[in-house]
């Protein structure tokens, strides 16, 4: 059973940084596709960032130039390193996966508050 295993989160003052992780368990296929959505109460969710198995990477316009999301296929673990926090930023962060279909983790908070 794949699951996913998120780490990372907290509070962080503006200007500030902070690293997610997001580990695979329980496959033995390649991962595709992994990424992180974001939600913050009363909205939709919202793509932060995806990177594809042969390299190509987007970014939501939000975040382009200050958010940074790589994988170790060896770990099966995708990493979003966030610069230049912001209040905005605010919200709850979910990993997903496609490994013929789309896995969620169970999300981790992030907070951006002075």
């Amino acid at each position: 059973q794949v699951q996913l295993v998120e780490s990372g989160g907290g509070l962080v003052q503006p200007g500030g940084s902070l690293r997610l992780s997001c580990a695979t368990s329980g496959t033995m296929e390649s991962i595709s596709t992994m990424g992180w959505f974001r939600q913050a109460p009363g909205t939709p969710r919202q793509l932060v960032a995806r990177i594809f198995s042969g390299g190509y990477i987007n970014y939501g316009d939000s975040v382009k130039g200050r958010f940074t999301i790589s994988r170790d296929d060896a770990k099966n673990t995708v990493y979003l390193q966030m610069n230049s926090l912001k209040p905005e930023d605010t919200a709850v962060y979910y990993c997903y996966v496609y490994i013929r279909r789309e896995y969620w983790g169970q999300g981790t908070q992030v907070t951006v508050s002075s």
